[in-house]
Order: C-alpha cells, then sequence, then structure tokens
C-alpha cells in the first residue's frame, strides 16, 4: 500500500539504535528525510540510513533537559524547513524496588520518558501549529498494562505518555495535527536488556508469556508508525494507541519466586 511519505520529514528521538533504529530505517524506505536525535548519534548507524537514500541529519542532544529538547526540534525544522512529524521514542530506565526508590532515579526516568517528551512535543506543535498539519506519535510500552516488580518509576513514565497523548490530541486537532501512540510490547533490545541474560530464560520468557511465542522485529514497530504518520491511510486516526506485541498484555506474568520478590522491600541492615 502506498503510504505517501516520500519526500515528508520527520524526527526520531532516541532513532540511532534499537526500536528507534527500527522506526527511523522503515521511515527511511518509505522516502522520508529524518532528523536522528540521540545523546551520542552512532555514526554507523546513520551511515546505513543514508545509504537508503534519503536525507539523514543527526542531532546530538540530552532529551531530560528541556533546553535541549527544545534547541533538538528547533534545529531539525531548520534542517527541513518545517517538520512535518515527531516521533517521541527516546526513553530509558532505572528499576528499584518501591522502599528503595532514589530522587535520582526518579527524576531521572520521569525527566527523560515523560517530561520529555512535553518539551519536545511542545515545541514541534507550535512550528505545526503555524502549518496547520502535522503528526505526532508517542512510543509507550506495555509495561503500563502489565505490572512488573520494580518498575514503579517507568510505568509512572509510561502512563503519563497517555495521558499527555489524550491532551495533545484534543487540543491539536483543530489545527490539522494528529497525535497518537504505539505502544510496543518486549523487544531484545540494550534498554530491556534481554540481550544480555542467558537463553534460556530469553526463551522461557517468549515461551511462557508471549501468545504468538516469538519476539517482535524492531522494523514492525517502524511499521506502525508508518501507518499512523500516513496522511492517506490515517487521516482520520488521533488519540489511537496500536500495540504491538505479540500478545504479551494478555498473560500473567511472573518472572521471580515469592522468596525473591519478598528480598526486594526486605528491611535493611
Amino acid at each position: 500500500m502506498e503510504l505517501s511519505l516520500r519526500g515528508k520529514s520527520a524526527l526520531i528521538t532516541g532513532g540511532a539504535s534499537g526500536i528507534g533504529l527500527g522506526i527511523a530505517t522503515v521511515l527511511a524506505g518509505e522516502g522520508m528525510d529524518l532528523a536522528i536525535a540521540s545523546r551520542s548519534p552512532d555514526a554507523e548507524a546513520i551511515a546505513t540510513l543514508r545509504r537508503l537514500g534519503t536525507r539523514i541529519e543527526a542531532i546530538a542532544a540530552d532529551v531530560s533537559d528541556e533546553e535541549q529538547a527544545v534547541a533538538m526540534v528547533d534545529r531539525a525544522a531548520e534542517c527541513f524547513g518545517g517538520l512535518d512529524s515527531y516521533v517521541n521514542n527516546a526513553a530509558w530506565a532505572w528499576h528499584e524496588p518501591v522502599t528503595r526508590v532514589t530522587s535520582k532515579a526518579w527524576n531521572d526516568t520521569l525527566n527523560t520518558n515523560l517530561s520529555a517528551a512535553m518539551w519536545a512535543c511542545r515545541t514541534a506543535a507550535r512550528h505545526m501549529v503555524r502549518r496547520r498539519a502535522g503528526n505526532i506519535v508517542l512510543i509507550s510500552s506495555t509495561a503500563k498494562l502489565t505490572t512488573g516488580f520494580g518498575e514503579a518509576a517507568y510505568r509512572v513514565s509510561k502512563l503519563g505518555l497517555n495521558a499527555l497523548m489524550q491532551s495533545l490530541c484534543v487540543e491539536l486537532a483543530p489545527h490539522g495535527i494528529r497525535v497518537n501512540m504505539v505502544t510496543p510490547g518486549h523487544f531484545v533490545t540494550r534498554l530491556t536488556g534481554w540481550d544480555r541474560l542467558d537463553r534460556d530464560r530469553v526463551e522461557q520468557f517468549r515461551d511462557r508469556y508471549i501468545p504468538l511465542q516469538r519476539y517482535g522485529e524492531v522494523e514492525q514497530i517502524g511499521s506502525a508508525v508508518a501507518l499512523l504518520l500516513s496522511d492517506r491511510v490515517s487521516g482520520y486516526t488521533t488519540g489511537a494507541d496500536i500495540v504491538v506485541d505479540g500478545g504479551l498484555q494478555h498473560a500473567m506474568i511472573k518472572v521471580a519466586g515469592d522468596d525473591e520478590l519478598r528480598a526486594l522491600n526486605a528491611p535493611q541492615g
């Protein structure tokens, strides 16, 4: 199906690795010009994207810092003479049990995953409002749907993205701007850390908790994003959340024994 994305522009945060790179690969393949933002853009990833034949701009930015997030969006818009789409993908996790949550881990998680989205979406929306057109896609996580131990800050940040998406959706619709969400399940990436676990544990999780009994490819998230960015295909879609998880959200997950769970919040000293 022709998505009519060729020649349009997009800014992707965290676009040089993992799910972000998967998104960038698909969008570049559809002919989109891309600004790839990350703390340290990977030169090899950028070169690989450029070989797909579209314009690729690398932007170094720490999105958890408001000034850098704003400058990142402004620079992308300047590069392309405007900004057709913004994909908020950058995220990280600092997991801690609830009785041991530190201010640093809590603030780092919320600043990177939620506040950064607010600053960047606010700035991208200002550019799009002037043109009365644009698309925003927020990348979430099934962590908001399946409770996991040690993930309080991360889950709050991802649940917060839903509320942000809803507010953006209703406020920006009168300006011709669509806002949607893609929610990935468990992909083996640097963020999840599952690429560092033993093979037996990775296979056990897959077979027990993912109904399709396979892990997804990051490009499958890219395909969902491309679908939502296409005005031709999704022109009447805003405020939607596409879950791409192999059915993970419907499985009951318990990946630790009772003693291990009790030990997380046992008194110290």
